[in-house]
């Protein structure tokens, strides 16, 4: 780096995805990173969520993150949707086309998308 500026730069560019990561919105998106998630593509799925929910302007609102293992492997990915006073929302067999779907209809929405849902495997 040559100069103050070209920080500050650096700085501004990075602000979203430090903001998704470790924001404190009232929605909090957490993707299973384990050895298992990430095999089954999960890396994909976590960068899907950080990018719409910062295109979409949802940054002040939601929080993406990741974790280690969820503990249903058979389920991988596993992207869990946490909301203030309601019950957690356990999305499985995730792809990054199904994470815009979720980011465009549940977090942008406010609705579920059921079929993508722990309970739609279960049933």
């Amino acid at each position: 780096m040559k100069s103050l500026e070209e920080l500050q730069a650096i700085k501004a560019k990075m602000k979203d995805k430090v903001v998704l990561r470790e924001g404190s919105g009232d929605v909090r998106v957490v993707v299973g990173m384990a050895t298992c998630g990430i095999a089954a593509g999960a890396r994909p799925v976590l960068n899907e969520f950080v990018k719409d929910v910062s295109e979409e302007g949802l940054s002040d609102k939601v929080t993406v993150s990741q974790t280690g293992c969820i503990g249903i492997c058979q389920y991988e990915p596993v992207v869990e949707v946490f909301e203030a006073g309601k019950e957690k929302v356990t999305y499985v067999k995730m792809t990054a086309e199904k994470a815009k779907e979720v980011v465009e209809k549940h977090l942008k929405g406010g609705k579920v998308v059921s079929q993508y849902t722990i309970g739609a495997y279960q049933a």
